[in-house]
């Protein structure tokens, strides 16, 4: 059986393969394997954006309802342990109650388990209140309600 005289002829670059021959089959799978690593570059990235996002929105619930706690005249430890139970594993609280404001901070440090190289990101929140009156008690006093036995009389004039 002989070959057509066509199919012995070398093809020359000005002369186009017709459609479906075996020549162009290797090119999708070749480009795939090209675009694979950055593909999954990218969505290594997109997971740990979520994973960053997803522990500052704890952060700033925690930091919230910490706040809210400490102006309301909770005990500080009490505070921070209403925090940690809302905010991601490992956070650090900060509690600070003045006379009028009070604030708390939530940091946290977040590493991606996949990727030990990488440094971790510092992810802080923090929040304000208006403390209520009559929480910060003097010296002495052991509750708000007991502030008006423990301030001295005044003198009431005739």
């Amino acid at each position: 059986m002989a070959l057509p005289p066509e199919a012995s002829k070398p093809r020359s670059p000005a002369r186009p393969r017709p459609k479906g021959t075996r020549a162009s089959r290797g090119s999708v799978t070749a480009e795939t394997a090209a675009v694979l690593p950055a593909l999954m570059v990218v969505l290594a990235a997109a997971l740990w954006a979520v994973t960053v996002v997803n522990a500052h929105l704890r952060c700033v619930d925690a930091a919230r309802a910490g706040a809210r706690a400490a102006a309301r005249g909770e005990p500080i430890a009490k505070v921070q342990e209403l925090t940690r139970t809302v905010a991601p594993p490992g956070a650090q609280v900060d509690v600070r109650r003045g006379a009028d404001m009070t604030r708390v901070q939530v940091t946290t440090h977040i590493k991606p388990s996949w990727a030990s190289a990488l440094p971790p990101i510092e992810v802080k929140a923090a929040a304000s209140s208006v403390t209520e009156p009559g929480t910060l008690a003097p010296p002495g006093v052991s509750s708000p309600l007991d502030l008006d036995a423990a301030q001295p009389p005044t003198p009431h004039s005739p």
